[in-house]
């Protein structure tokens, strides 16, 4: 992609890029600047607790359990949100038969009142609306669907129908239009309730609340009897099954009991990041020494570029952005390792070609040519390896398999595009000009 870029020019753009990602990386400078993309510090470097609760599917369906516990997460998710803190995590865990749910707060002050709230039941309920502006859902029998209020003073009024009446819901397709649409199926109790309230409620909407947000208001068209309800409307598979996610899991019990919690305080997560810093800085500046004992002039090159590579990865890390973690930098400082590894092989090829009586020149280009396939095939091991430790593990791992994921496609950069353009602009010690980049 460079054919057409001149080795001069490449290189002042490659260092340009590079002081740019630098200050961009340096938090207490660019603060001073702006607040656009602050870093991300994970509960271990920033401090704050991690709750882990057992849920109790045994009065759930099994049918039902998948989306009990989707819901779960998504409720929980909302509820943790609404504390401020700064990239909250919320996800399942499976242990044998058992499904728990751990939630990752870091910077948590209050984490009593967290825990009071996280560990509350979801509960759904419906409640009448006045004063309303005109929609055009609608939620009957046969034919219903959702949409949203443009009114701006809007009642609602508690009734008598909450999640203990509803059996469950469900994602099904409509028989002529295969669109996808939900299924409200309420208990004898609950029918009668329900048959009451859109007796009364015709033409009006029903809003549908979820921990007091509310998540649907469709309107009824006629009373609705037998328990039985369809949602309609410009669903996709997915919002559908969201929807339902909500549903279930403020209808049915699936109670979670905290089992475990763990807190570092920030000192402590300070403490560590200040240490993972210093780690990665005696790594990286050992790793320079080496390559400018054994190399000599190509290790200024390679040291050269392993600081744009640095400051490049760790820029990428925060614009998209990475909750960094000591995982994470770990990660990071081992793909540190990779991209030198990577001008180690093309260093030594080179030397092998001017032991054959090329030019240096033609020895560069010759020995980044056949050291490629052997830079290409380790790296792309090191990325399938990171993609299935991501996908398939927990997530102190993810961090560090995300971390070195990205850090070795930057790498695979750097050595190419930025050792090699060093090399053509101040390493040609030939007469004759250096072939373009390939």
């Amino acid at each position: 992609m460079f054919q057409r870029i001149k080795p001069k020019t490449l290189l002042l753009i490659i260092v340009a890029v590079g002081i740019v990602a630098g200050i961009f990386d340096y938090q207490p400078l660019w603060s001073t600047i702006s607040s656009f993309r602050p870093w991300n510090l994970g509960l271990d470097l920033a401090g704050g607790s991690v709750l882990t609760y057992n849920i109790d599917l045994s009065k759930v369906p099994a049918a039902d359990q998948s989306t009990v516990v989707n819901g779960l997460r998504d409720v929980i998710e909302k509820r943790v949100n609404l504390f401020g803190v700064s990239e909250p995590k919320v996800y399942i865990e499976t242990a044998g038969s058992q499904d728990r749910l751990v939630v990752e707060l870091a910077g948590i002050k209050d984490i009593g009142q967290a825990i009071q709230e996280i560990g509350a039941t979801p509960f759904l309920d419906f409640r009448e609306v006045r004063e309303v502006a005109a929609t055009s859902s609608s939620v009957t029998a046969a034919t219903s669907s959702s949409s949203t209020l443009s009114g701006q003073n809007l009642e609602f009024i508690p009734t008598d129908l909450n999640g203990r009446y509803v059996i469950g819901a469900q994602v099904s397709f409509n028989s002529v239009t295969n669109q996808p649409q939900v299924d409200l199926q309420f208990n004898a109790a609950g029918a009668q309730i329900f048959q009451d309230l859109t007796s009364r409620n015709v033409g009006k909407p029903i809003a549908i609340f979820l921990d007091d947000q509310l998540i649907e208001m469709p309107i009824v068209q006629e009373a609705i009897t037998g328990g039985k309800a369809e949602i309609k409307g410009n669903f996709t598979v997915q919002s559908a099954q969201t929807l339902v996610e909500r549903f279930n899991a403020g209808a049915l019990p699936a109670p979670i009991t905290l089992v475990n919690q763990q807190t570092i305080s920030p000192d402590f997560g300070k403490n560590a990041l200040n240490t993972a810093i210093l780690a990665g800085i005696i790594g990286t500046l050992a790793v320079m020494v080496f390559m400018l004992f054994y190399y000599k002039k190509l290790g200024i090159f390679a040291s050269v570029a392993l600081i744009i590579y640095v400051a490049v990865t760790l820029a990428i890390f925060k614009i998209i952005p990475v909750t960094m973690t000591l995982s994470g930098i770990a990660g990071f400082i081992l793909s540190i390792g990779m991209a030198v590894d990577a001008n180690v092989l093309v260093f030594e090829r080179t030397k092998e070609e001017l032991k054959r009586g090329l030019s240096h020149a033609a020895a560069v280009e010759e020995g980044f040519k056949r050291a490629w396939t052997s830079i290409r095939d380790s790296n792309v091991s090191t990325l399938i390896t990171s993609a299935v430790l991501y996908y398939f593990t927990s997530s102190f791992v993810k961090g560090f398999a995300l971390s070195l994921f990205i850090g070795v496609l930057v790498s695979l950069f750097s050595a190419i595009t930025t050792t090699r353009t060093l090399l053509r602009v101040f390493d040609s010690r030939d007469k004759k000009p250096v072939p373009a980049a390939e």
